[in-house]
């Protein structure tokens, strides 16, 4: 997404390789005319859990929860997402797994967690990057409050989330019980490597999108 999710020791590789990166800013140079920054798209104030208006969100009346099932696809239409996703459980150190890198458009559904539509926070995972370029989630810093996310199950249903919340927390200090804790609706986060970047450390946080469910089909 980088490579790691919650904390765990970043890899130290370039975002995309340093040719790549001077090639790829290049062509996106001569063809937008303007300066171009280095780097996936960071979450704007305006995207912040923070709500100074009080509102208090109700959900609809005949949403009912749906039961378990695994997730088959994620898609965000505002950034044009639309991926396959894999099961993924915990790495050696107790970190969610990050999707196989090779596969720039894959993300990973935390399967020991909850399924996306049932009551309780799902966990969606993807990288920002690979060796190659951008990634499944490299637009995920862009989002803003009030856009979807379809997630269709291997149960033939969709649920269909809202974003309410767009942020970035650094890995050292990350908030797993603000991201993961069950508000007693049905959820989901989706999130990706992001924040500041060091070729030595690579990045320095996770971007997480916060969603609350609206809709199922």
């Amino acid at each position: 997404m980088g490579e790691d999710y919650t904390g765990s020791e970043p890899r130290k590789r370039s975002p995309w390789g340093v040719l790549a990166l001077i090639m790829l800013t290049g062509i996106a140079l001569m063809r937008n005319g303007v300066d171009v920054g280095l780097g996936p798209p960071q979450p704007a104030a305006a995207a912040s859990l923070n709500r100074p208006d009080g509102e208090v969100f109700a959900p609809p009346a005949s949403l009912r929860t749906l039961p378990y099932a695994p997730v088959a696809r994620v898609k965000i239409p505002s950034i044009k997402v639309d991926a396959p996703v894999v099961d993924v459980g915990l790495d050696p150190e107790g970190w969610i797994e990050a999707p196989p890198g090779q596969d720039p458009n894959i993300a990973g559904w935390y399967q020991n967690g909850i399924s996306p539509g049932q009551r309780g926070t799902a966990v969606v995972v993807g990288h920002v990057d690979n060796q190659s370029g951008p990634a499944v989630f490299y637009g995920l810093g862009s989002l803003t409050k009030g856009q979807r996310i379809e997630v269709a199950r291997f149960d033939g249903r969709t649920a269909v989330f809202e974003v309410y919340g767009v942020e970035v927390f650094s890995k050292e200090e990350f908030p797993g019980a603000r991201v993961y804790g069950d508000n007693g609706r049905a959820e989901l986060r989706v999130i990706t490597c992001g924040g500041g970047y060091s070729q030595s450390n690579g990045y320095q946080g996770n971007v997480v999108v916060f969603a609350r469910m609206v809709k199922t089909a």
